[in-house]
C-alpha cells in the first residue's frame, strides 16, 4: 500500500464539519465516497484535525492508503475536481512515507477569522458582521497574554475526549484590513472550538466588557462558563498547516 497526502479546501457552510457525522453530511464522508469511486478500491480518509459545522477552510490536508503505488496525481487532481461537488477542491496529491500522518506530523496550524465593518451580500457566508468599533490595540494587547499559558480549558469545548487541553500559540493578532478586521492565529494544536472562544473574548475585550487583566484571569480559571461567547462559525478559516520536509518530495504549506 502507498500512502498519499491530499491538499484541500473547502466552504464548509453545509457541512457539519471535516469528521464524519452520524447525523449529517461532512467533508471527510464526501471525499473518501468520491476517492473509493475513482480508484476502484475502499478509501479511508484520515484528516489534518477538525473543524466545527460551518468552519472553512482554504487549506487543509488529509492522508490516505492506495493499492495504487504510483498515481498519475494530475489526471487524478483533474478527476476528483469534476466529480466533487463546488464547494470542496482539491490542490495537489503528494506521495509520502508509509508512516506519515497527516495529523500527528502536524508542526503548526494556523486560522483567521473575519470581521467585516459593513453589510457586504458577497462575504455573507464567509464573514461575521460587525459595525462597532472594538478597540483594536487592546485586543492585540490581551492577545499577546496567550503567549504566556498553555492549558487552554478556558475555551475548549465541554466533554471532550481529548487528553490534554495543552496548546502552545505562536502567533496571535488582530489587523485592521480595511472593511473587515482579521484575527490570525498560530499554534502546534487547536481545541474543538478554541479560536471562536477565543475571538468572542477577546471582542469583549475590545468592547470593554472585560479588560486585559479579566482575559488572562478567565484563562488562569479553566473554566469555559467564564469565557466570552463563541463568535459564529461562517467568519472562521484554517489556512495553513506545516510538516516537516522530509515527509514528501515537497513541502505542504501554503
Amino acid at each position: 500500500m502507498q500512502r498519499y497526502f491530499i491538499q484541500l479546501s473547502y466552504d464548509g457552510t453545509n457541512y457539519h464539519g471535516w469528521q464524519i457525522q452520524p447525523n449529517g453530511i461532512t467533508v471527510q464522508e464526501v471525499l473518501e465516497k468520491v476517492l473509493s469511486t475513482l480508484a476502484r478500491e475502499e478509501i479511508s480518509v484520515t484528516g489534518a484535525g477538525r473543524t466545527d459545522t460551518g468552519v472553512h477552510a482554504s487549506f487543509f490536508v488529509a492522508h490516505f492508503d492506495s493499492g495504487k503505488e504510483n498515481l498519475d496525481a494530475q489526471k487524478t487532481i483533474y478527476s476528483l475536481n469534476c466529480m466533487l461537488p463546488f464547494d470542496i477542491a482539491v490542490q495537489n496529491i503528494y506521495k509520502v512515507r508509509p508512516d506519515a500522518h497527516a495529523r500527528f506530523d502536524a508542526l503548526s496550524r494556523s486560522y483567521e477569522y473575519y470581521l467585516s465593518r459593513k453589510k457586504d451580500p458577497f462575504t455573507r457566508f464567509y464573514a461575521e458582521k460587525e459595525s462597532r468599533e472594538p478597540d483594536l490595540k487592546k485586543m492585540n494587547e490581551a492577545a499577546t497574554k496567550l503567549y504566556n499559558y498553555i492549558d487552554f480549558t478556558s475555551f475548549s469545548r465541554l466533554g471532550t475526549d481529548v487528553k490534554t487541553n495543552n496548546c502552545k500559540v505562536s502567533e496571535a493578532k488582530w489587523t485592521n484590513q480595511g472593511d473587515r478586521l482579521v484575527f490570525r492565529i498560530k499554534a502546534d494544536r487547536f481545541l474543538r472550538n478554541m479560536v471562536r472562544a477565543i475571538v468572542g473574548t477577546l471582542l469583549e475585550v475590545g468592547f470593554n466588557k472585560l479588560s486585559v487583566e479579566d482575559f488572562c484571569r478567565i484563562i488562569e480559571s479553566k473554566d469555559r462558563g467564564a469565557a466570552g461567547s463563541s463568535a459564529p462559525a461562517k467568519g472562521l478559516f484554517l489556512t495553513d498547516i506545516t510538516y516537516p520536509q522530509d515527509l514528501s518530495e515537497g513541502l505542504i504549506h501554503n
